[in-house]
């Protein structure tokens, strides 16, 4: 569809440099973890005090639906503080028949405005392709989750029905989705958890970019993921932390000054990985 906005992958390879930071901070604002009451005020005051650090921001869409109205006023209210130069990633995981994934993908983009979104390839082409069809969006389709059930399913090893050899389900997705990625704008959930898996994927996809969650909380190790995910020619990778950044497990200082220091410790962590790889932001033209 005709756009007057840059590709969404040039925006966020633009926003990366900028603030020479691979770092997405997932917003998932749990109501029992909130350090001050006002949900919006929360959302508000951390744009305000990371905005200078991360590549792009990934609200995910359960949090704010889950709690009525007022979650759906926050999501608008932050959506609208992020300075528009931030590409902003909507954790969504859509995904359904093609005539549906059509209003999915006219709400997430049209409607919020968002820059990219999650979606399930489940249900197959078709269902990600109305997603796809906007050229100026970025897709990222679920590939390795984090989760530990992720096994569950994706491990499964299965004969492409184009023949060939056998692959883990989640190589299939892989593998696919390279083949849909015709415009440019698809990219890969892998997470963090399954380093070994994220380097098959990589084998796999040289360039496709990685969107890659798990690390912090639920155990996935930055330094492992830099290694593993790194793609070819650009660095290919936004390493996205939510809830290690939203609550840090630090008591002292206002609330603002300490969710700033834990974005501050993640890019920095981040950083050295890449230049522990020889691809540190003076090495690289192009994240």
């Amino acid at each position: 569809m005709a756009s007057s906005l840059l590709p969404f992958f040039a925006r966020l390879d633009a926003c990366a440099q900028a603030h020479q930071s691979i770092l997405c901070i997932g917003l998932d604002p749990d109501p029992a973890l909130l350090p001050i009451p006002d949900l919006t005020a929360f959302l508000l005051g951390v744009v305000d005090a990371t905005s200078d650090l991360v590549c792009a921001y990934k609200p995910n869409l359960a949090f704010f639906e889950g709690q009525g109205w007022e979650g759906l006023k926050a999501l608008e209210a932050v959506r609208k503080a992020i300075p528009s130069s931030i590409p902003v990633i909507a954790d969504a995981k859509r995904g359904d028949i093609g005539s549906t994934a059509r209003w999915y993908a006219r709400s997430l983009f049209e409607v919020w405005g968002f820059d990219a979104v999650t979606v399930n390839p489940y249900l197959g082409r078709d269902g990600v392709e109305p997603f796809l069809d906007y050229a100026d969006r970025g897709v990222y389709v679920l590939c390795r989750t984090s989760n530990p059930g992720a096994r569950d399913f994706q491990d499964l090893q299965a004969l492409s029905p184009y023949g060939g050899e056998r692959l883990p389900l989640y190589q299939w997705v892989a593998v696919q989705a390279s083949a849909w990625n015709a415009q440019g704008n698809l990219g890969l959930v892998v997470g963090a958890t399954y380093p070994e898996e994220m380097a098959q994927v990589r084998a796999l996809c040289p360039s496709i970019p990685f969107l890659v969650p798990g690390v912090g909380a639920q155990g996935g190790q930055v330094e492992k993921a830099v290694e593993k995910g790194l793609a070819s020619q650009r660095l290919g990778l936004v390493i996205s932390v939510s809830r290690g950044v939203l609550y840090p497990p630090e008591a002292e200082g206002p609330w603002q000054e300490r969710v700033r220091r834990s974005a501050q410790a993640w890019r920095e962590r981040i950083n050295r990985a890449l230049e522990a790889q020889g691809r540190g932001w003076r090495d690289a033209p192009t994240p």
